[in-house]
């Protein structure tokens, strides 16, 4: 049995929309107005792939505030119930609470199902998860959403991924736009 290939990236959102393209009419610049002390909502997210790329699946995990080791810890535990045994590689940036000390105790634990893989520094464009990110950002469910409070833009940014894991085909295209795939 193969490993499957796990990307894992981290991001964050917060009320505050990112302003796309609208339907103003031209020359008539929308006004959005939404309070300056917005909150933040961190994310983590997980392409999980075969070596030949023929499925792929999404997961995805919000957390309010940054991401910390305690944070990767507890997403790497649930991602090893969801792959029920299976063996996997961990293909990641070097995030410093990637290289931290307990989140490195807990990988050498997990070495029997678990390998790591840095990603190069200064290539984020090798990491089909930031591709993932990049749609979840311009998809329209998401793109000029002004979100009330962090659930709001937690359950917006759901929509968006259950998206992208009805529709395999969004998935297969970030692995290819990444350029590690054919």
């Amino acid at each position: 049995m193969q490993a499957l290939l796990i990307f894992l990236d981290e991001t964050g959102f917060s009320e505050c929309p990112s302003v796309r393209r609208t339907w103003a009419p031209r020359g008539k610049t929308p006004v959005l107005v939404v309070p300056f002390n917005w909150k933040r909502l961190s994310a983590i997210a997980s392409l999980i792939t075969t070596p030949a790329a023929r499925r792929v699946g999404l997961c995805l995990r919000l957390h309010p505030g940054s991401i910390k080791q305690p944070q990767i810890i507890d997403y790497l535990r649930a991602l090893k119930r969801h792959l029920r045994g299976r063996k996997a590689i961990l293909l990641w940036d070097r995030l410093p609470a990637h290289r931290g000390r307990d989140v490195q105790a807990y990988l050498r634990q997990q070495a029997c199902w678990l390998s790591v893989e840095y990603l190069p520094p200064y290539a984020p464009e090798l990491n089909p998860t930031e591709y993932f990110w990049s749609y979840l950002s311009g998809d329209d469910l998401m793109a000029n959403f002004y979100g009330e409070n962090l659930q709001q833009v937690g359950r917006q940014a759901r929509r968006v991924a259950c998206r992208v894991r009805h529709h395999p085909q969004l998935g297969r295209a970030f692995l290819k736009h990444s350029g590690l795939f054919p």
